[in-house]
């Protein structure tokens, strides 16, 4: 399973994602749109949504910390 997660240092949401993610031993790479416009500028149009956390798994965006979705998805 491809999972990315798209970041911001400040992020509140982002770092609880991470910890979940962590805590469910589920293996992801992190992008900080702050430091990566390239990405910020795909997820916008990718989603519409400028917000963080975004959360890529297997293409498929779930956007905020959607704890449950992810869970479901993922399996864990």
């Amino acid at each position: 399973m491809d999972v990315t997660v798209y970041t911001t240092p400040t992020c509140l949401h982002c770092h609880q994602l991470k910890q979940f993610l962590d805590k469910k031993n589920v293996a992801y790479s992190e992008i900080d749109v702050s430091r990566d416009r390239e990405a910020a500028q795909y997820i916008v149009e990718a989603t519409g949504q400028m917000g963080v956390p975004v959360t890529r798994v297997d293409g498929r965006f779930i956007l905020g910390f959607a704890k449950d979705t992810l869970a479901d998805i993922l399996g864990v």
